[in-house]
């Protein structure tokens, strides 16, 4: 069994670890990470714990992600400058099912090491709130409770009892799957330690138990900024919210300090790769090999090898050599994402059925021209691509046959200026 201590640790992932948690982790355990159903989708924000996950389970142990159903519904102050949206059940229980199709694209859930996924809500749902403060909260003192991070950063802005007892019910959590499922580890970002240990001490405190926690670095990029958002928001795993394409660029724009870190946090590469790829990236920054690496490795993962496919080629259309017979490949909705904010036109179906002169189609049809005259000149000196084709014939004719998706056609004046046509 390779150390999971030590493997967090060489990828830079690793923030705390409670005493002893080497010492447990010699043997296969199980341990869980906890995922609030806020959406029905994961982010990037999200990644290093699905991560975490992974590298659990490849170093022989069983993870176990559990779906915060009931937790979701009180919210967790952790991080957080104001009190959460409250989800009701048929919600949460939509977002739990998108979450596993997601999570089950990093972790197996077969084999005898085998991913486990719980939702606390089917363990809170029957749960008395009399029964709860008898048999549970006696055992946390508000002064134990009060003297958490998380809640005195609220104090002040105002914190509801509702989320006051997140920790408690998350420290729960831990018993239970401590009772029921053999689970002596939580692990999480650095920002849930004071969640974590108040479950160590419910099991400690109720079970004369012992268990451990491991928490990992609250990732920021080199600028400062937070890692996983672009102005727009959230990058998501679901391509609904974020299309493959703009996944895979938001990897491809990594700075070149950004991608040495995160080739080793967000890949499965063992560290013997990774050393070679960044002494690779170090001696031909230019060639930017890991932002490559990260952006095809990744959105395979997320999304498939067929969208990977797809967003290589829709980068190529804007900043590399894509062919005509690689753009038939794009999908219309590919396509427009990547001519998103490009001037477009519209010309009619029936002028293209006749064909339409390519000195008339750019200055008459439409206005990439301002005159014939421009267009010629432009033309016969090798500037005018239509579909990443050059075109150098005044005399040539653009059809239906040339449509893109049946409807589109693509020009490219120069070499940074493109244009949409439409039918």
């Amino acid at each position: 069994m390779k150390s999971f201590i030590d493997e967090l640790t060489w990828r830079g992932m690793l923030f705390d670890k409670m005493p002893g948690t080497d010492e447990f982790l010699i043997l296969p355990q199980s341990g869980y990470i906890g995922f609030d159903p806020t959406a029905d989708s994961l982010h990037l924000g999200h990644m290093v714990q699905i991560m975490t996950l992974l590298h659990f389970q490849q170093c022989g142990h069983k993870p176990i992600a559990l779906i915060g159903g009931a937790t979701g519904m009180v919210g967790d102050p952790s991080g957080k400058s104001e009190e959460r949206s409250l989800l009701d059940e048929d919600t949460i229980r939509h977002n739990a099912a998108a979450i596993k199709q997601q999570l089950q694209k990093f972790i197996d859930f077969s084999g005898s090491n085998g991913a486990l996924l719980v939702n606390n809500f089917d363990w809170f749902k029957d749960v008395k709130l009399l029964d709860f403060i008898r048999e549970v909260g006696k055992h946390i003192t508000i002064s134990y409770m009060m003297a958490k991070e998380s809640v005195q950063k609220r104090m002040a802005a105002g914190l509801s009892f509702t989320e006051f007892t997140y920790q408690l019910i998350q420290g729960y959590d831990f018993l239970y799957l401590y009772r029921n499922h053999g689970c002596r580890l939580q692990m999480g970002g650095s920002d849930q330690w004071g969640n974590i240990t108040t479950g160590t001490e419910l099991i400690r405190r109720m079970d004369g138990g012992e268990a451990f926690a491991v928490t990992t670095q609250l990732i920021k990029k080199a600028d400062g900024t937070k890692f996983g958002k672009t102005e727009s928001g959230n990058v998501w795993l679901d391509p609904v919210r974020t299309s493959p394409y703009k996944f895979y660029q938001f990897w491809l724009n990594t700075s070149d300090e950004d991608a040495v870190a995160f080739i080793k946090i967000f890949t499965g590469k063992i560290k013997e790769e990774c050393e070679e790829l960044i002494s690779k990236h170090r001696q031909q920054p230019h060639l930017r090999i890991l932002q490559k690496v990260l952006a095809e490795e990744i959105t395979a993962r997320v999304h498939s090898e067929q969208d990977l496919k797809q967003a290589v080629e829709a980068s190529n259309i804007l900043f590399g050599n894509a062919t005509a017979k690689n753009i038939r490949y794009l999908d219309e909705a590919m396509l427009l994402e990547v001519m998103e904010g490009v001037p477009k036109f519209a010309i009619n179906r029936n002028d293209l059925h006749q064909g339409i002169n390519i000195v008339d189609l750019l200055a008459v049809h439409t206005a990439v021209f301002p005159s014939k005259a421009e267009a010629r000149k432009m033309i016969t000196s090798g500037g005018v691509s239509v579909n990443k084709e050059k075109v150098n014939d005044v005399a040539c004719a653009i059809t239906a046959n040339d449509l893109i998706s049946n409807k589109y056609v693509l020009i490219q004046k120069g070499k940074k200026n493109f244009f949409l046509l439409h039918t």
